[in-house]
């Protein structure tokens, strides 16, 4: 990667990448709070099929990504999450992390472009300040075959909070973070069933049920971190909950 600098404790799983992005973005994990190092550690090492069991295609795809944030609130460690519009043809009023499809100016899907897209796409979507956040993981790209995303997970550390609200209310109904222990809790942990006939793990949290690739991806972090606590797999939550 031209101009690219080593960084010290620079998450590996990203290869060519692990340096910085222009001037301004490095990936590294030194300086985090000691409650997020377990992740950190896990970024390092996990597998792709640790993740999810639908991997990228050899070939075909959209590159995309997205921001998985953890920021210190009044309820100790959270996560950012947004919910798309209710309006929206695809993912209607779907809880979701911030994130979507790289353009050309991200640079390359391989190295730079998943971090940059990240942030960008945070930016415009929750007016977040990408100057307070560092990067410190990559976690291997997934995909999504209902709509042919190939997603690459970038983990950040919101060491500097920003304000952040939706930026277009007809693309995004609202943001808002998920303390880390009611993600934890069993009593908000269930199932549910896309009409595909997919299972998977979802989160009711702050009025939302999360769920699907969102829901998988968070389900694996609490799991490699060491943060899972045991829970009722035989609990199951309808898409349509709220009725």
């Amino acid at each position: 990667m031209t101009g690219a600098r080593e960084t010290p404790g620079a998450v590996g799983s990203f290869g060519a990448a692990s340096g910085a992005l222009g001037d301004e973005i490095a990936v590294s994990a030194q300086g985090l709070p000691e409650w997020l190092e377990p992740v950190a550690r896990a970024a390092e090492t996990v597998e792709p099929r640790q993740l999810s069991r639908f991997l990228p295609p050899e070939s075909g795809g959209r590159p995309s990504a997205v921001l998985i944030l953890f920021g210190e609130g009044g309820e100790g460690p959270e996560l950012l999450l947004m919910e798309r519009a209710g309006t929206l043809r695809s993912h209607a009023g779907q809880p979701s992390f911030p994130g979507g499809a790289l353009d050309p100016e991200d640079g390359d899907p391989r190295t730079v472009g998943p971090v940059r897209a990240a942030l960008r796409e945070a930016r415009e979507e929750t007016g977040l300040d990408p100057s307070g956040v560092q990067i410190f993981g990559v976690l291997p790209a997934l995909y999504i075959p209902v709509s042919g995303f190939v997603v690459t997970p970038v983990l950040g550390w919101w060491r500097t909070p920003s304000p952040v609200s939706p930026v277009d209310p007809a693309e995004t109904a609202r943001v808002f973070t998920v303390p880390v222990a009611e993600l934890t809790d069993p009593a908000n942990r269930a199932l549910t069933s896309h009409p595909s006939g997919h299972s998977g793990p979802a989160f009711l949290v702050r009025d939302a049920l999360v769920w699907g690739f969102t829901a998988g991806v968070i389900d694996r972090i609490l799991h490699f971190a060491g943060w899972e606590r045991p829970w009722d797999r035989s609990k199951h939550v309808p898409l349509d909950w709220r009725a």
